[in-house]
């Protein structure tokens, strides 16, 4: 029943019985278990299934939580920045093989950004990289992508705050981007535009809308 739970929980239905079961014991003991093997388990599949990419901050929270508790240890957290830094120097050419693998890896370094905390502050070694994928799809032939735009801003809806927070000189020039896009850039869809007009407006609004601005925007996406 336990393990029927913690499946369920963490949705890790998709992997095979064996690796759900490495999984499971990384959850509940993660000192018994290879933690290196762990975390490739973890990012080659953020990178393969965009579900399971946002799905993984959550996984790899409780992991660390688990063994800083249990032995004051930091290990799998070293082993899934180091795995991180692999992938994210091959970024381009992962965006040159697979848009959606791409999107997978910036949804998936943003989550961890998002749920792995050092004394309830983002971890600054991720400030950084999490800004150059942010830059990346705010890049013109980016724009024009609908997958890249919508990862773009579905990131900036869950992290945007915290990060400018960390640094807003480089939220500024993000942003800069972004008001360029929506104002000089010619083949964008209306879709596009529609999603840059409403994210400018969601940080000019202190990283929130109005109730009006949202029914506004989202009535015309469902349209």
């Amino acid at each position: 029943m336990e393990n029927s739970s913690t499946r369920d929980e963490y949705k890790i239905q998709s992997f095979d019985m064996e690796t759900q079961a490495l999984l499971k014991t990384a959850l509940n003991d993660p000192g018994s278990v290879d933690l290196d093997k762990v975390s490739s388990v973890i990012v080659e599949q953020s990178l393969k299934d965009q579900a399971f990419s946002r799905e993984a901050g959550r996984i790899c929270y409780t992991i660390v939580q688990t063994e800083a508790k249990q032995s004051n240890k930091c290990v799998f957290r070293r082993q899934l920045l180091n795995r991180l830094q692999q992938e994210f120097n091959a970024r381009e050419e992962i965006r040159r093989r697979s848009t959606q693998e791409w999107v997978c890896l910036v949804s998936f370094i943003c989550n961890i950004f998002d749920y792995l905390k050092v004394n309830n502050t983002p971890m600054v070694p991720l400030v950084q990289p999490v800004y150059d994928c942010l830059f990346r799809l705010a890049q013109p032939d980016a724009l024009k992508n609908e997958e890249e735009l919508d990862c773009l801003v579905l990131q900036l809806h869950r992290i945007g705050d915290q990060l400018e927070k960390m640094d807003m000189q480089r939220m500024d020039e993000l942003f800069y981007l972004l008001r360029d896009g929506f104002l000089l850039q010619d083949d964008l869809s209306s879709m596009g535009r529609l999603l840059l007009l409403e994210i400018l407006e969601f940080r000019a609004g202190g990283w929130t809308l109005s109730d009006t601005a949202q029914k506004y925007y989202y009535s015309e996406v469902t349209d």
